[in-house]
């Protein structure tokens, strides 16, 4: 699985927006949009702070694991 999958699968068990996703994360709305549509990557504090926020939230420990290790 992308990780672009990875965090839209993850966005969507938070039940967030991607606007909402980009607030939890303080980046823009336009970088969330970018990361599922696999035109950019997050940089690695964004991705930290997406892993801790599924990891706040209760989200699959299997798909916390493969945001982890997707490239």
């Amino acid at each position: 699985m992308e990780l672009s999958e990875v965090i839209k699968k993850a966005r969507l068990e938070l039940c967030l927006s991607q606007e909402g996703l980009a607030r939890e994360l303080h980046v823009g709305f336009t970088s969330v949009n970018r990361w599922e549509n696999n035109r950019t990557r997050p940089n690695q504090i964004a991705r930290h702070a997406l892993i801790e926020l599924c990891m706040n939230k209760n989200i699959s420990p299997e798909l916390i694991e493969l945001l982890m290790k997707t490239k």
